[in-house]
C-alpha cells in the first residue's frame, strides 16, 4: 500500500515531535480523524502527564477528548519508535540566541534523530517557524546523510503552524494550512495528510514559499504593532488616548485593520520570527530596515512602561526603589497560560534592577515555570490582588481583571492593556 493510500484509509501512523502548544492540538485532531498517533517529547514530565490524561496546557482539556482519542494515542520519549511512523511532523521551538540570531539547535538535533531512523516512503514535515531554505537545504542535508534521498526515497515538506492559543473563533481545523513540498509527490503526500484534519489546504510551489509566508504573516503584525506603539507614545505627549483613536479609526469599513499597543511583544512568533528573515537577508547582502526598526520600537516598550511606573509613584510621593509592585498577568496574551517571551518578565527584571520589590498575579499561571532566559524567577507564586502594594501594573488583559474594582484598592494603577475604562487620579495609561 502506498503512503497516499495509507493516509486516505487512515492507516498511516502519525508521529508528532514536540508536544507543546502546536504539537498537542495536532495529536488530538489526527486522532479524531481516525489515525493512530504517537507523540514524541524529551520532557518526561509531559509524557507522564499525558499517560494520566492530565493536560499541562490550560485551554486544552484532555479529559473532554479522552473518549475520542483513547486507544489511538500514546506518548513516548523513545525516539527509536520513529522508524515505525509513516508521517513525522516536527513541532519544536525555534528561539533566538542572545545575539538575536536563529537558534536552530532544536530543529537540527531533531532532524539528526529522525535521520537515525529514517525509512523509505516516510513523510517528514517541519512546522517550526524558520527562515526560507531551512527545509530544502539544511534539514534535507541532515536527513540525506544516511544515504536516502529526499523526493526520491522519502517525502519532505514544510507547513507552518498557525496556532493561536485559546482562539474561540479559529481552531486548527478551520485555519487554512499552507503546504510546500520538495517535489510534487512530496506536496501531494503532505496535502493529503493535512487535508484529513483541516477544511482547506493551500499548496504552494516550494517549502521556501511556505516558510516565507509564515514570516510575512508575523512580520506584518510586528510592524503594525510597532506603529501603534510608537503612536501611543506620541499621542500620550499630545494628551490623546490611543485606544480611543483606534476605536474611532476601526469604524472605517475598508482600508484599516486595528492593531493594539502593549508593554512589549510576547508569544512564540512575533517577537522572534521577523529576526529569522533579518538574519537570512544578510546572506543576500540585504538590510531589512523596516523589520529592524519595528523590532527596536517593540523591544523598547518595557522601558516606556517602567518610566510610566516611576511617574505614577512620583504622583503619590513615592520612589520606585523600595516600592512593592504587583504585575497583573504573566501570560503574553489574555486568558491563556502561555508565557513564552512574555514582556512581563522583562518588566519584572527592569523593575527589580531599579530596586523595586516585584510580585505577580496571574489566574492562568499559579507558579512560574523554569525557562531558559528567566530561570531565576522559577518557583515564584501568584499573589493575591489587594491594596498592600504601592502600585499595580496591568500587563495582561485577563478576563478576571475586568471585574475588579481597582478604585477601591486606593493605589496607583498603571494600565498597559486598556482594562481600566473609568477615570481616576490614581489611574495611568501606559
Amino acid at each position: 500500500m502506498t503512503l497516499l493510500e495509507k493516509i486516505q484509509s487512515r492507516t498511516a501512523r502519525i508521529g508528532v515531535i514536540g508536544l507543546g502548544y502546536v504539537g498537542l492540538p495536532l495529536v488530538i485532531e489526527f486522532c479524531r480523524a481516525g489515525f493512530h498517533v504517537t507523540g514524541f517529547d524529551i520532557d518526561e514530565k509531559k509524557i507522564a502527564s499525558l499517560s494520566q490524561w492530565e493536560s499541562y496546557i490550560r485551554h486544552i482539556d484532555l479529559s473532554s477528548v479522552r473518549k475520542e482519542i483513547e486507544g489511538r494515542f500514546n506518548a513516548t520519549a523513545d525516539f527509536s519508535k520513529l522508524a515505525a511512523m509513516d508521517c513525522i511532523i516536527v513541532c519544536v521551538p525555534t528561539p533566538l540566541s542572545k545575539n538575536r540570531e536563529p537558534d536552530m539547535r532544536f530543529v537540527f538535533d531533531t532532524a539528526r534523530t529522525i535521520a537515525q531512523y529514517l525509512c523509505r516512503e516516510q513523510l517528514i514535515v517541519l512546522e517550526s517557524t524558520t527562515y526560507p531554505g531551512t527545509t530544502d537545504q539544511d534539514v534535507r542535508e541532515i536527513l540525506e546523510a544516511g544515504g536516502l534521498i529526499a523526493g526520491r526515497d522519502f517525502h519532505l515538506a514544510f507547513s507552518p503552524e498557525r496556532e493561536d492559543p485559546n482562539n474561540k473563533d479559529f481552531g486548527l481545523g478551520s485555519i487554512p494550512k499552507v503546504v510546500g513540498g520538495l517535489t510534487p509527490a512530496c506536496l501531494d503526500a503532505a496535502t493529503a495528510m493535512y487535508g484529513a484534519i483541516v477544511k482547506r489546504t493551500v499548496p504552494v510551489s516550494s517549502p521556501r514559499v511556505a516558510e516565507a509566508a509564515k514570516l510575512l504573516e508575523n512580520i506584518y503584525r510586528s510592524v503594525n504593532i510597532a506603529l501603534v506603539n510608537e503612536l501611543k507614545m506620541l499621542f500620550d505627549r499630545m494628551g490623546i488616548d490611543i485606544w480611543e483613536v483606534i476605536e474611532a479609526a476601526r469604524t472605517k469599513p475598508f482600508g484599516f485593520q486595528a492593531f493594539h499597543p502593549g508593554p512589549g511583544l510576547g508569544g512564540h512568533c512575533i517577537p522572534i520570527d521577523p529576526f529569522y528573515l533579518t538574519w537570512k537577508a544578510r546572506e543576500f547582502d540585504f538590510h531589512t530596515r523596516f523589520i529592524e526598526l519595528a523590532g527596536e520600537i517593540n523591544t523598547a516598550m518595557p522601558d516606556y512602561v517602567v518610566l510610566k511606573v516611576m511617574k505614577a509613584l512620583n504622583a503619590v510621593g513615592k520612589h520606585l526603589q523600595g516600592s512593592r509592585v504587583l504585575i497583573l498577568g504573566l501570560a503574553y496574551k489574555e486568558n491563556v497560560d502561555d508565557d513564552r517571551e512574555s514582556p512581563s518578565y522583562r518588566l519584572m527584571e527592569k523593575l527589580e534592577e531599579l530596586g523595586a520589590e516585584v510580585s505577580f498575579n496571574d489566574p492562568c499561571i499559579p507558579v512560574i515555570r523554569p525557562s531558559r532566559e528567566y530561570a531565576r524567577f522559577a518557583g515564584r507564586r501568584s499573589q493575591p490582588i489587594d491594596g498592600t502594594h504601592d502600585l499595580i501594573l496591568i500587563a495582561t488583559a485577563h478576563a478576571e481583571y475586568r471585574d475588579i474594582d481597582f478604585a477601591a484598592l486606593n493605589v496607583p494603577i498603571v494600565d498597559t492593556r486598556n482594562v481600566l475604562r473609568e477615570k481616576s487620579p490614581l489611574f495611568f495609561k501606559a
